[in-house]
């Protein structure tokens, strides 16, 4: 099946514009639960390279983001605890979905329709580069880890579990 090489502008794409931030364009056929698996198999990249980009909550329903490598699980409790914060849990889809401006599964942390705290797994900052949403499903963008602290403020944690 052929792929469009370009995607359309999302908020996302156009925060990094906004920022100068350089990135490359990668397309893969969105698969419903495919999550990192599939767009890392589709395009044949490493899946702890693609990183996913979470919308959580803290014990007051206050919505964070949490940038970790596809192929690992965030430990909630190892988040809590480093974050200052009793309890942090999903949200549900529909909130994350009001609080990001994204469908579930197009999420970035670029252009979010609210802002957020956001925390990254401190061993994704020590990749050469990253795959991650570029604001629509199907989309990944490329770019240097360092953007996520350097202009998003994302702060380093280390809460990765075992898939």
């Amino acid at each position: 099946m052929a792929r469009k090489a370009h995607a359309s502008e999302t908020p996302a794409t156009q925060w990094l514009k906004a920022h100068k931030v350089a990135y490359t364009e990668h397309l893969y056929d969105y698969v419903d639960h495919g999550g990192t698996a599939e767009s890392s198999r589709q395009l044949g990249v490493p899946e702890h390279e693609v990183v996913k980009t979470l919308v959580m909550e803290d014990e007051s329903a206050r919505p964070l983001i949490v940038l970790m490598h596809g192929d690992r699980q965030v430990s909630l409790k190892n988040l809590a605890r480093q974050i200052g914060t009793r309890k942090v849990a999903p949200c549900k889809p529909e909130v994350a979905q009001r609080h990001s401006g994204f469908l579930v599964g197009g999420t970035s942390p670029f252009g979010t329709r609210k802002a957020m705290p956001v925390y990254v797994e401190a061993s994704v900052l020590g990749l050469p580069r990253i795959l991650i949403n570029g604001g629509r499903r199907g989309y990944l963008v490329g770019i240097a880890p360092a953007v996520l602290v350097d202009l998003l403020g994302a702060k380093p944690v280390e809460c990765a579990g075992a898939e």
